[in-house]
């Protein structure tokens, strides 16, 4: 049993491989066939629920290594949770795929083959883990397809849990083939036609491609700042004055045609800019006449009883430096925004990596901003891009602003991943986005997750690029997952009869 488990853990080590920058797309083909012989070994529903936890902890700690760079920054005082944080969220993610793998085995005893089991029940937690306890879809396996973008374009009609469907049910097709002398011919036809989806959606991927090249609107150049600014020198106060003559001196480098928006990355100022007259005034004398100023700011309120609320926001400023929009965020970042089970947690000393009085408070919901002479855009800050659901309000954007700061993170995978997140959003919602970075990456994407311009990672510098222009409302954007479920459907339908047949057989 002990060998069987160390195997799962080992397969899930695997799986994560193929997630971004990795990109060892061959590794689902092996971890998934062996985690599925090894259930199919599981001689209860404990064994079969404990090889599941220990593939899903081999998967997520290959998938959130890079969280424990965050906590580097101010060693001194963070280091010691870092075992807790990488170690306690991979475990905590993991049981949900010791759900699915216990609810896959008892499926395989009577209502389908474990080979179709499994990516059914992967498939229906990790819809769960996006959505429960609000929520946390980062390292999904449809992240996978981000090596292929043909692919990828299938996520313009099931989303990205769609996408992590396909991918679990492909590698499982490979238990199929490994097997092949000891399957019914039943399940060796449906491996085969399964699989046979692989070249046809990336034959249609590929013409979806060719037949839209990048649609870029000429009138309008937006302008990406990214001033490389590290983490560890960022909130310290002495450096407050270099870092605002920084994003300045970005901002007003010259162009052959000035920018008509120009986007400094989140919380770009260590300071609050919207209380801060002098420093508003100096955007404004930045600035030339019709430029619009985006930036991620910190901003706080007070409530009648003096109680003040902070908020991780993004500010319009006009040609005169007067703040004439605000957007807060909505999805904050647990443990890092906020803590979670503060009344526990904190007595013991844990504590949120952003240094603040409070934690930040929630904003109200998804926005949109009309910038003069661009048109209206929807802001994302860092985290609220790697949702699929509930992402903009109800009058659809013509594109996305997608402000972060991967500073935290280093030349880890981190910045890679969340890169990825934000070109399928692009391809979900037919929408380009446009992502200014503190210490990169930067882009200009299409509304088919093509970049169009895109920065290095870790480089001081500007990006001015022409707007994509947004295509008509995708499939994934009008119905959402009804598809997923519709799939999910039709695959517990397909693994009965393949069931019933194999027992006839």
């Amino acid at each position: 049993m002990i060998r069987l488990q160390f195997r799962c853990l080992l397969a899930g080590l695997a799986f994560g491989l193929a997630l971004p920058p990795m990109y060892q797309a061959w590794t689902p083909f092996i971890a998934l066939p062996m985690v599925i012989w090894c259930l199919s070994k599981a001689a209860s529903a404990k064994s079969a629920a404990v090889q599941g936890l220990c593939f899903g902890v081999g998967y997520f700690a290959v998938a959130f290594h890079w969280i424990g760079a965050a906590f580097l920054i101010d060693a001194e005082t963070n280091l010691w949770m870092m075992p807790f944080a990488v170690g306690g969220l991979a475990l905590l993610m993991a049981c949900y795929w010791a759900v699915a793998c216990l609810s896959a085995w008892a499926l395989a005893r009577r209502v389908m083959p474990l080979w179709l089991a499994l990516p059914f029940t992967l498939a229906i937690v990790e819809w769960l883990r996006g959505h429960l306890f609000t929520g946390f879809p980062w390292a999904v396996p449809g992240q996978m397809l981000d090596v292929s973008p043909a692919l990828l374009q299938t996520a313009s009609l099931i989303g990205m849990p769609g996408l992590s469907f396909l991918v679990l049910l492909w590698a499982a097709c490979g238990f199929v083939f490994f097997v092949w002398k000891n399957r019914a011919r039943t399940e060796q036809a449906t491996a085969i036609v399964l699989f046979a989806l692989v070249p046809l959606l990336w034959v249609w991927g590929t013409h979806r491609l060719a037949q839209n090249p990048i649609p870029l609107d000429h009138a309008k150049t937006i302008r990406l700042v990214q001033p490389n600014i590290a983490q560890d020198d960022k909130w310290r106060g002495d450096n407050a004055a270099e870092i605002f003559e920084t994003l300045l001196a970005l901002s007003a480098a010259p162009a052959p045609k000035a920018p008509d928006l120009i986007i400094w990355p989140e919380s770009a100022l260590p300071f609050l800019l919207d209380e801060d007259d002098v420093a508003r005034q100096r955007i404004g004398d930045t600035l030339s006449p019709g430029q619009t100023l985006l930036t991620g700011a910190i901003r706080r309120t007070r409530s009648a009883g003096g109680v003040e609320f902070y908020f991780t926001s993004v500010l319009m400023l006009d040609e005169e430096g007067n703040v004439i929009s605000t957007y807060d965020k909505w999805r904050l970042v647990p443990g890092g925004e906020y803590l979670p089970f503060e009344a526990i947690l904190a007595p013991l000393g844990f504590r949120k990596v952003v240094e603040l009085p409070e934690s930040f408070t929630a904003g109200s919901g998804p926005a949109s901003l009309t910038i003069p002479g661009v048109g209206m855009a929807t802001p994302l800050i860092c985290y609220e891009v790697i949702f699929p659901h509930a992402l903009l309000p109800p009058i659809r954007p013509t594109f996305i602003v997608n402000v972060t700061n991967d500073g935290w993170f280093g030349n880890s995978a981190g910045p890679y991943q969340h890169a990825a997140q934000v070109r399928l959003r692009a391809i979900e919602q037919g929408l380009p986005i446009v992502r200014a970075a503190n210490t990169g990456i930067s882009m200009v994407i299409d509304p088919l997750g093509r970049v169009a311009n895109q920065t290095l990672l870790g480089e001081q510098t500007i990006l001015d690029s022409h707007l994509p222009q947004p295509l008509a409302l995708t499939v994934y954007a009008r119905f959402g997952d009804f598809a997923l479920f519709l799939i999910l459907g039709a695959t517990a339908a397909l693994g009965l009869v393949v069931q019933r047949r194999r027992k006839t057989s």
